[in-house]
């Protein structure tokens, strides 16, 4: 069995001396996880998370751990080397889609804002990530809706947002069920309450890089 995507190296864990269990995010098929021989000592084309290019896993069955061919076009990791805070947010944003998207299911959108946000991380970091996440959270059916009060409908005073719908609240409906509401605006304390509630019903924790990052 043969899978072709271009893709965006968003892991690397050593597996012995020499070879590298890799995920790699792929537009095509989603996360993919598979070998990668000789990524521990290799010193030219060596794998770095954060490269973007084309991607080839073979298998002989599918249930396989598999074997991955990788050709690296761009590295879009090398210019946040330099800014600690953003190589957090894509350190962050790796493990998400890691623990939090289902391997071999796709999602192009989501691909292409990751490629989006590696570009932009660099200009202005914590603004694109926190797009990014509202993103994320659209793909993983917890869309924000910030057009209308989800009570009455007025696009005025939406001052709150709930957190079952994720929808905005205007402040006279809000009225007797602040203490249960987030305030809006969205920000980085706001999303990673309901990527709680994502990770809860996975059965998964927020990956440690997400619980570090402070909000804007």
């Amino acid at each position: 069995m043969k899978l072709d995507s271009d893709g965006i190296l968003i892991g690397l864990r050593p597996f012995n001396e020499r070879d590298c269990v890799a995920r790699i995010f792929t537009r095509e098929h989603g996360v993919m996880t598979g070998m990668l021989r000789g990524a521990v000592v290799a010193k030219k084309n060596k794998p770095l998370l954060g490269q973007v290019g084309v991607a080839s896993w073979n298998a002989r069955l599918d249930s396989q751990l598999g074997v991955f061919h990788w050709d690296e076009e761009k590295n879009l990791a090398a210019p946040l080397m330099i800014s600690p805070i953003a190589l957090g947010y894509m350190n962050a944003a790796f493990e998400i889609i890691a623990a939090m998207l289902p391997e071999r299911e796709e999602y192009k959108s989501l691909y292409d804002e990751t490629l989006d946000l590696l570009r932009d991380l660099s200009v202005r970091p914590a603004e694109s990530y926190l797009v990014w996440e509202i993103n994320l959270l659209r793909d993983l059916g917890y869309a924000l809706d910030l057009s209308k009060c989800s009570g009455c409908g007025v696009g005025d005073d939406l001052e709150f947002l709930s957190p079952r719908t994720g929808r905005a609240v205007c402040k006279k409906c809000a009225a007797p069920y602040i203490n249960k509401l987030y305030r809006l605006p969205v920000n980085l304390n706001t999303t990673l309450r309901f990527l709680e509630s994502v990770c809860a019903q996975q059965g998964v924790d927020v990956p440690m890089m997400r619980r570090m990052i402070k909000n804007i």
